[in-house]
């Protein structure tokens, strides 16, 4: 895949500490003393340790970090009027659903000098076509991780791993009902967002049949993959390329032939957020051309920002899976909002899961 040579130690280390470091106080600047508080909910494995530090260093605001696994579980907590958070990291269609229900409020500009480096691409959005509420802070694609060493076998589209009963007991889907049934309906020739009640139904029966086989659902399939816990899951990107940096190219991570998901992970602030100036100066750094070029290398996600690109090494600039080709890209959706169907989804999702 085209990687660096990582010393194992060093990267198994890194991610080991991603994953069990939420809550983790980090180490203060001894030139500014932490003075104020910025909360921070955000995924699991997806802000370096060191970025924080020197966040904590160079603006003596103490970074306090919650991990959600799911869009879901971010929605569930801010809908109960929680307000420990200040920044949040939600997904594309969960951020026209925080807008629809006033759960976020509008950024200031003037306090966020690295907008104008952000790539168009990526803005004016219509989850938020102004951008008033949020900002891209990368972008990936969700697909399929295999364990060669574990499942010999080829996979090569949403069919092949839905249909192939030697994955009994081997396969982990996502705990997520837009990106399960999405593939399922890709397997089937239709939309991620399809509303069609036939072909809901069909995405409904697919899944019924391949359910007994599934291992678990997770939307943090990263420690399981890692641990030889399963052989093939459905995958973010982010995490499937973290545990091939460990384990080499015994991991495989491919888009189905189908096409997946393609998604934008934003940056912002919800309404009822206490620390607003803190999280402004948060959002900030976290959208520095250098800042950004750090998260990629370390976290394995594209970058929102244009500029962070020329600071990556080669081996990041020429990497088919972390920049998929056009034609690839091509076959990809993004998840849209449902409207009214969208109870549709959830009555089918929660049919699957209990039964």
């Amino acid at each position: 895949m085209g990687l660096r040579q990582f010393k194992g130690f060093g990267i198994l280390f890194f991610v080991f500490m991603q994953v069990f470091w939420s809550g983790c106080i980090a180490k203060r600047g001894a030139d500014a003393p932490l003075t104020r508080t910025v909360n921070l909910a955000i995924w699991s494995n997806y802000l370096p340790l060191e970025l924080v530090q020197e966040f904590e260093k160079k603006h003596g605001i103490h970074v306090r970090i919650s991990n959600y696994s799911s869009n879901e579980e971010l929605m569930a907590k801010l809908q109960t009027g929680s307000s420990e958070y200040d920044v949040i990291v939600p997904s594309d269609y969960m951020v026209f659903e925080m807008i629809h229900l006033g759960l976020v409020r509008e950024l200031d500009y003037t306090q966020l000098k690295n907008v104008k480096s952000l790539n168009p691409k990526f803005l004016k959005k219509a989850y938020d076509p102004e951008n008033r509420f949020s900002l891209p802070y990368d972008w990936g694609t969700t697909g399929i991780a295999i364990d060669h060493s574990q499942y010999p076998g080829k996979i090569r589209s949403w069919k092949e791993l839905f249909e192939s009963s030697d994955l009994a007991g081997k396969l982990s889907l996502l705990d997520d009902s837009r990106e399960v049934m999405g593939a399922a309906l890709k397997a089937l020739g239709y939309s991620l967002n399809s509303v069609n009640p036939v072909q809901l139904n069909e995405a409904k029966e697919l899944l019924l049949k391949v359910k007994g086989r599934v291992k678990t659902f997770t939307s943090e399939p990263l420690t399981p993959l890692l641990n030889r816990e399963i052989a093939v899951a459905q995958i973010y990107m982010s995490d499937a390329l973290q545990v091939r940096a460990i384990r080499g190219d015994v991991i495989e991570y491919l888009i189905p032939q189908e096409g997946g998901t393609l998604w934008i992970d934003n940056l912002a602030i919800p309404k009822q957020a206490k620390h607003s100036a803190e999280a402004h100066v948060l959002l900030d750094f976290l959208l520095e051309p250098r800042t950004n070029a750090e998260t990629v290398k370390r976290v394995w996600v594209g970058p929102a920002n244009s500029e962070a690109i020329q600071l990556l090494p080669a081996s990041y600039r020429n990497h088919h899976l972390l920049f998929p080709s056009v034609s690839v890209e091509a076959t990809c959706e993004m998840i849209q909002d449902l409207g009214a169907s969208l109870a549709v989804w959830d009555r089918i999702w929660t049919e699957f899961k209990t039964r």
